[in-house]
């Protein structure tokens, strides 16, 4: 601050006329101070947000689980939005040591459980630095499942909330959204329903701190159709359904540390991101962790059926 008081100082002294000079010496040196100004504010602008994508490695049947093709593809969207730049890494886990290096947020869909590239290595340590930090966190569809004994406790700090084994469950259904909060990443959202594979009954903070329900539905009866199983059925998601209990499948959270969360349990199939609303609410949600500026209507985005088989991972012909 010293340095540029002292330039501005001296530039201001070398410009200025003397008193003689009048209304036109003054007029000269405050335009130079505002064009000082100007350039000032403009070169010390933050740099832009950095996005990082962690695409998880090939998984499931053609069109289902396109973690590489779907993190491209939303790449691709937010690319043309001026301050964003954004890098996919395919197959897991970076093995570039400086990948993380100024990401403001980091988004990761991948398959979970035990296989979480979250939870392999000391991957847990490095996004928990990167989290101290203040960087932002999304987890989309299986990447919202840690296991219990590693990796739970973290995401719910993280990003709010996160599948549970043996209590949420994994349905394939019709997500009815009628409503959304006052929120940024809700922004432009217009009511849509959309079937998915979408997770319920999650396991989220006590009392929902600082946790905002961005999607929520009342899932059918039908989503009980299954036998008890880690994924499929329990005694109390089952009477969570028989009451027809509002369930959370997309939220946002913000930690103590300033960073911020989004769970999103949809986007088992590909095709859907070729949904509007579908895609402006994870779009809308990938600037907000990054405390980039939603705009008013959301992420204007355009996706064409030639876009959306565009890098599909190499799975054979969809059935």
């Amino acid at each position: 601050m010293k340095k540029s008081q002292s330039l501005s100082a001296k530039a201001i002294g070398y410009f200025s006329l003397s008193p003689s000079d009048g209304m036109r010496g003054r007029s000269l040196t405050l335009l130079f101070v505002f064009l000082f100004a100007l350039v000032a504010s403009l070169s010390s602008q933050a740099a832009d947000k950095k996005i990082v994508f962690i695409a998880g490695r090939p998984s499931h049947g053609p069109g289902e689980h396109e973690h590489r093709a779907g993190c491209l593809l939303l790449k691709s969207c937010l690319d043309k939005i001026q301050g964003v730049t954004s890098v996919v890494y395919s197959n897991g886990w970076p093995n570039d040591p400086k990948a993380f290096e100024g990401a403001d947020t980091i988004v990761i869909y991948a398959d979970g459980g035990g296989g979480h590239p979250a939870l392999q290595d000391d991957h847990l340590q490095q996004l928990d630095s990167l989290m101290k930090k203040g960087v932002g966190l999304a987890c989309i569809h299986y990447a919202t499942e840690p296991t219990i004994e590693k990796g739970e406790k973290e995401f719910i700090d993280w990003i709010g909330g996160c599948f549970e084994i043996n209590r949420s469950v994994n349905p394939h259904w019709n997500g009815d959204f009628k409503s959304f909060p006052k929120h940024p990443i809700a922004n432009g959202v217009k009511p849509f329903s959309i079937r998915d594979e979408w997770y319920f009954y999650m396991r989220f903070r006590d009392g929902m701190k600082a946790v905002t329900p961005i999607l929520s539905a009342i899932p059918p009866e039908s989503t009980m159709s299954r036998p008890d199983g880690p994924h499929e059925g329990n005694p109390d998601v089952r009477e969570a359904v028989k009451r027809g209990e509002l369930q959370h499948v997309a939220w946002a959270s913000e930690r103590a540390d300033g960073g911020r969360g989004f769970g999103f349990s949809g986007a088992h199939f590909h095709k859907n991101w070729g949904d509007d609303n579908f895609r402006k609410i994870v779009l809308n949600a990938i600037l907000w962790t990054a405390k980039a500026e939603v705009p008013t209507d959301g992420v204007q985005s355009t996706v064409t059926k030639e876009e959306l088989e565009q890098n599909l991972d190499p799975k054979g012909r969809k059935k």
